[in-house]
């Protein structure tokens, strides 16, 4: 934003005379810069904005097209919403990703483009200013625009380390509970069915004192894995809840999608056939699967959370190796036969 506001500071005490002085002065600046007229069309596509982009200044000086050198669909940038005034547009589009900011001086928001010249998406850091004329009227829009990929990347590494389970690669509890509380406030004010979905290692203590603490952290990583290639949908999620326990949480899934699941994940455990000579449900390393599905304004995480878990326990009381899913109302029916 700073070098947004020396711009608009330099053009405002350019005489009028001296257009063609303000033209080099842009073209030359070293921060990738271009400027719209008030028909939208651009008027100046500076050097840094060229090597930038890869579109040449005669390619789109003189039209309205400069999103061709940003995205390879047409939508507007954002030096075109803010001569629109569209600023609920504005905020549509850029809040969800690293945000925006308005002031006196302009609009700031950052936005991963994919620079179809260029070969390659980049995060950009972008400006945009109004400029007006003497008499107040708007004459031109001034756009600048600042490559923070590698900064945006090593970012968003830093946050995944910080939401994952460092031994199984999956969410870790401090992330499950975040992201289960939104989900459960999600389905409560849209009336969906959230499924929840707590998995047990059945024998996991028999199996670490007879194989070893460091097979056990395999055999961990394998079920993390084999979890992960269960769930086909972007909305689901999988964590490590705490030792040999997961968790996963499947927004707008009703009891037949969340039976069908639980019992995908137990029986693609069990086909990795990883040997367990002191389990007493079988041979191998197997699962026990508790699920509720909850539906309703009232819906809380912990309710959730405690059904699941009654759910869990049914089906280690009833011998392990077996999923027991069932909807919050007769879940709680169960929690408190448990009890």
């Amino acid at each position: 934003m700073q070098a947004l506001q020396k711009i608009q500071a330099v053009a405002r005490s350019i005489p009028s005379g001296d257009h063609g002085f303000a033209v080099s002065l842009m073209e030359h600046l070293i921060v990738p810069t271009f400027v719209i007229g008030a028909d939208g069309n651009v008027l100046i596509w500076n050097k840094a904005c060229e090597r930038l982009t890869g579109f040449a200044a005669d390619e789109v000086i003189g039209k309205n097209e400069h999103w061709r050198a940003f995205y390879d669909t047409p939508r507007p940038c954002l030096s075109d919403l803010l001569l629109q005034r569209r600023f609920n547009d504005i905020r549509a589009m850029y809040e969800g990703g690293g945000g925006y900011g308005l002031s006196d001086f302009g609009v700031s928001a950052e936005d991963w483009c994919v620079m179809p010249r260029v070969g390659e998406r980049l995060c950009l850091a972008i400006d945009a200013g109004p400029i007006y004329d003497t008499a107040g009227e708007l004459m031109a829009v001034v756009q600048t625009l600042r490559d923070v990929t590698a900064q945006k990347r090593a970012q968003i590494n830093l946050e995944a380390l910080a939401i994952r389970d460092g031994l199984t690669g999956l969410a870790n509890r401090r992330y499950f509970d975040v992201k289960f509380g939104e989900e459960t406030r999600r389905a409560a004010r849209d009336q969906l069915p959230l499924s929840l979905l707590m998995i047990d290692v059945d024998y996991f203590k028999l199996y670490n004192d007879t194989q070893g603490h460091q097979r056990g952290d395999e055999c961990l990583r394998a079920i993390a894995e084999r979890i992960s290639q269960t769930l086909w949908r972007e909305t689901d999620f999988a964590a490590r809840y705490g030792g040999e326990e997961f968790a996963v949480v499947m927004p707008n899934t009703p009891l037949s999608g969340a039976m069908l699941i639980a019992e995908r994940l137990r029986t693609a455990v069990e086909e990795l056939h990883i040997d367990h000579a002191a389990s007493l449900a079988a041979h191998c390393v197997t699962l026990s699967i508790g699920g509720v599905v909850g539906r309703g304004r009232d819906l809380e995480a912990e309710q959730l959370i405690a059904s699941a878990d009654a759910a869990l326990y049914c089906a280690k009381r009833n011998g392990r190796n077996r999923a027991v899913v069932t909807k919050f109302e007769d879940a709680r029916i169960m929690a408190a036969g448990a009890a």
